[in-house]
C-alpha cells in the first residue's frame, strides 16, 4: 500500500472534489470484476472515487484497506460512503509533479464582487 504525506493527500482530496464515483460497490461486496474495473480506472485516471452502498463505517474502512492492498494504491480519504484512492500511473510522471498538475488544472470559480463594488459598477459616473 502506498503511503503519502499529509500535504499531498490534502491536494489530492481537493482535486477529487469535483469527481464523480467511477465504481459502485453493492451488497455483493468486493468481487474480482470490481477489482479489475478499479485497476483499469486507476490506470486511466490515477485518482478515483468509489461509492459503497452497504455496510457501516468499520466495514467501509476495512474495504478501503483491502482495495488499497490488492491494487497497491494509497487511501486518500473516506467521506461517508465515498472512498477516494490514488495510484501512480507508471507511464506518467512521479507523484509530486502529477499532484501539482492536478491542483493547477483544477476548477477554480471566480470570486463574486463585493456588494459595494457591484453598486459602483451599476451607477453611471459623472
Amino acid at each position: 500500500m502506498l503511503e503519502l504525506d499529509m500535504a499531498l493527500r490534502r491536494q489530492l482530496t481537493a482535486s477529487a472534489h469535483h469527481l464523480n464515483p467511477v465504481v459502485t460497490i453493492g451488497k455483493d461486496g468486493l468481487a474480482e470484476s470490481i477489482i479489475s474495473e478499479l485497476d483499469r480506472s486507476l490506470l486511466k485516471h490515477e485518482l478515483i472515487k468509489i461509492k459503497v452502498l452497504e455496510g457501516d463505517r468499520d466495514q467501509r474502512t476495512s474495504l478501503l484497506e483491502k482495495i488499497c492492498l490488492s491494487l497497491n494504491a494509497a487511501p486518500i480519504k473516506q467521506i461517508g460512503k465515498i472512498l477516494i484512492i490514488y495510484r501512480i500511473n507508471p507511464d506518467k510522471k512521479n507523484v509530486e509533479t502529477t499532484a501539482l498538475s492536478i491542483s493547477k488544472s483544477g476548477f477554480k470559480p471566480k470570486r463574486k464582487p463585493k456588494p459595494a463594488q457591484r453598486m459602483k459598477k451599476a451607477l453611471p459616473r459623472k
